[in-house]
């Protein structure tokens, strides 16, 4: 009984150490971001809202066209806290791709290849494939999200987006979901830095929830700023009944206006 103990906790203790080394980044994205022309910031924002885009752009705001996202993250997926690496692929506000490769000893154990593309959502993971209008509404809620923390002038460019004013820290992101409807954040902005704290919105988990749960976006302000907009590079996703972060991600780099759209239907990295 002893010896099945011992091999028992030395097992354990592998098995923890292989999930405590960070992967190795993915390889950078072959392409340089490319240019973007302004445009002047808009009149009549609700006051947090021209607070946050004055400290991020100034009076001139990026037109991003594509966005891609390289970086490193932990997630906890299967209950567990797993190293993971993953390149988040948009096509800015119309479609997005996210691959991602959980890792034990740095080597890929599981991968994860999701899309929204042509306003249909498919994700493949190692057990499963799931898709159907629930799961169009899940991903329209997190594109909309990365885009704030990579690229947060599409909000100001893309004229299907609007802003509404509820206070002096908050305000309502309005977003197109296909070509009939809407989804609705709620954005919460940090009164002293003046950068976006969070983002809110009832979301479904998948294809077979049966009701939408609260979903936030958040930051972690101890993390560097990353991007033009200087939005701190690490972010947190949170289900209101979980009650805290099950995934924490961290973008090392991040590339506009370069050419997304075969990428966004290929398989592998």
């Amino acid at each position: 009984m002893g010896i099945v103990i011992a091999v028992l906790v030395v097992v354990l203790a592998v098995g923890w150490l292989g999930l405590q080394l960070r992967p190795a980044p993915f390889p950078e994205y072959p392409e340089a971001s490319g240019a973007a022309e302004t445009v002047a910031l808009p009149d009549g924002l609700p006051a947090p809202v021209e607070r946050f885009y004055r400290a991020a752009y100034g009076d001139e705001v990026p037109v991003i066209h594509s966005v891609v996202i390289s970086g490193r993250a932990r997630l906890r997926p299967i209950g567990i806290w797993m190293p993971a690496r993953y390149r988040f692929t948009h096509d800015a506000g119309r479609g997005y791709r996210h691959y991602i490769e959980a890792t034990w000893f740095r080597i890929p154990i599981m991968k994860i290849d999701e899309r929204y593309v042509d306003g249909e959502a498919l994700m493949q993971l190692p057990w499963t494939t799931d898709a159907g209008e629930k799961l169009d509404q899940a991903a329209n809620i997190g594109m909309w999200a990365e885009l704030a923390s990579a690229a947060p002038s599409v909000f100001l460019t893309d004229p299907r987006v609007s802003w509404q004013a509820i206070d002096d820290e908050t305000a309502a992101l309005v977003v197109p979901f296909g070509a009939d409807s809407t989804d609705t954040f709620v954005v919460r902005f940090d009164p002293e830095t003046a950068q976006i704290a969070s983002l809110e919105a009832m979301r479904y988990k998948d294809s077979k929830s049966p009701a939408k749960v609260l979903w936030i976006a958040g930051y972690d302000e101890d993390s560097p700023p990353i991007g033009e907009a200087g939005v701190p590079a690490t972010g947190t996703a949170t289900w209101l009944d979980q009650g805290e972060p099950w995934a924490y991600f961290t973008a090392e780099d991040i590339r506009v206006n370069v050419d997304v759209d075969e990428y966004l239907r290929a398989r592998g990295l």
